[in-house]
């Protein structure tokens, strides 16, 4: 094993001092933690929900909420890809704490309105417009935190954007669990995805700018997403882009299905947790989901980065394996099993905020991150609305789909080997 290598602190005047400096993390990491809580939301509701929504327009069959659950996560994926980019490009023109306000101002403003849709298409339409602010979100954090803290700390902040979105799974996942979400009870819970617009005015209060970004418009103006797509950043661009894929393909392609998965098994056997177990299942998966987050970037500072990834697809690919070739009803193992598969499928949003922000320089560190991790979730939005088809083709089993979807595992195992290794050097300017 090889002993870390750390490059000496940022200069002082490139990162905000004592109190400000956590001030930044604080907020950030509410910011990826209420990121987490909304993304989590829909999981929960989309059963209930749907259901109603069917039964509503005297519609029966099992198909509906299957092929609209499809639709819906590709339009949000869709949008917080929209939202990356969006968002990402304005955090480099006007700075890290303006945009991030919006962007959480965004999806806490469409996520409450959800408390209002009457079709599938308008929850759908709001998921779309919230997951705008999501999308641009994530990027902004990554890029104020990254900027802001010293270097030899990177590591550890990489784990706490990972951990935190998960952390606002956690959250609702228990809120879930404490209060079972029926076809009667799923609209007050899209009112709670509107409480995170409060933390907008402690961002704008307190929330220093990153002095990494204020240096950066002291030079000649760039067109970053021109920049990222030019001879010198394309390879790393489209290798960020594959990396981002690979994990959000197989979370949003089958991951996030596993809650409805097993509310299904558990409404099908009459089980005690019939009400219950598709929280039960987010909660398991989503306390995981810290776990590997918080583990992958740490690692990365002893084995490297690229070897860690290879480790993590290879250990997801095998985690998912596990669950879908062994469990058909929900027991303890079963849970167990699904607290490992979100420990390995998760890794990756601990790995991610700290190997991309390597590959880009500051004056488009936020645009090029940002389109990376979001224009995975095209990929991963063309899978998820195809979802409901896949299942159809392999007689509505949720295990022969995931185990399709998981061999995408196998094309970052190969790819991750043309990428540059980073770990010891400072963030490129």
């Amino acid at each position: 094993m090889n002993s870390p290598v750390l490059t000496p602190a940022t200069p002082s005047a490139a990162s905000p001092h004592g109190k400000k400096l956590w001030l930044t993390l604080f907020a950030a990491f509410l910011g990826w933690m209420f990121d987490g809580m909304e993304m989590g939301i829909f999981p929960l509701v989309a059963s209930p929900a749907l259901k109603a929504m069917q039964l509503a327009q005297g519609i029966e069959g099992d198909w509906f909420v299957k092929l609209w659950m499809g639709r819906i996560t590709a339009l949000f994926l869709l949008g917080a890809a929209a939202g990356g980019l969006v968002f990402g490009w304005l955090g480099d023109r006007i700075g890290r704490v303006k945009a991030m306000t919006y962007s959480i101002l965004t999806y806490s403003l469409f996520a409450g309105l959800a408390y209002f849709a009457q079709q599938p298409w308008q929850l759908g339409a709001l998921r779309a417009l919230g997951a705008l602010g999501m999308g641009g979100e994530w990027s902004l954090g990554v890029a104020l935190v990254m900027e802001s803290w010293p270097a030899d700390k990177r590591p550890w902040m990489a784990a706490s954007i990972g951990a935190a979105a998960n952390l606002g799974y956690c959250l609702i996942a228990g809120i879930g669990i404490l209060f079972p979400i029926t076809q009667d009870s799923w609209r007050w819970v899209m009112l709670v995805g509107a409480t995170p617009a409060i933390l907008t005015f402690l961002i704008r209060l307190f929330v220093p700018e990153s002095e990494l970004w204020k240096e950066a418009q002291s030079k000649p103006a760039t067109n970053p997403v021109r920049e990222i797509f030019a001879p010198a950043l394309l390879r790393n661009t489209t290798l960020a882009i594959v990396f981002a894929s690979v994990a959000l393909i197989v979370t949003w392609g089958i991951v996030q299905w596993i809650p409805l998965w097993a509310d299904e098994m558990a409404k099908k056997a009459n089980h005690p947790l019939k009400d219950t177990a598709k929280a039960y299942a987010q909660l398991f998966q989503s306390m995981g989901a810290v776990i590997g987050s918080l583990s992958a970037p740490l690692l990365g500072i002893y084995f490297g980065r690229r070897p860690i990834y290879f480790v993590l697809c290879f250990s997801s690919l095998l985690a998912c394996t596990l669950l879908f070739q062994t469990f058909s009803a929900v027991s303890p193992g079963f849970f167990a099993v699904v607290l490992l598969v979100g420990a390995c499928t998760s890794s990756f949003y601990g790995w991610l905020p700290q190997y991309l922000p390597e590959l880009f320089p500051t004056r488009v560190r936020a645009t090029g991150q940002g389109l990376a991790f979001n224009f995975g979730r095209v990929f991963a939005a063309t899978g998820a609305w195809q979802m409901g088809a896949l299942l159809s083709l392999f007689g509505g089993s949720y295990p022969k789909a995931g185990m399709t979807v998981c061999t995408v595992y196998l094309v970052g195992m190969a790819c991750v080997w043309l990428a540059p290794e980073t770990r010891g050097k400072p963030l490129p300017e």
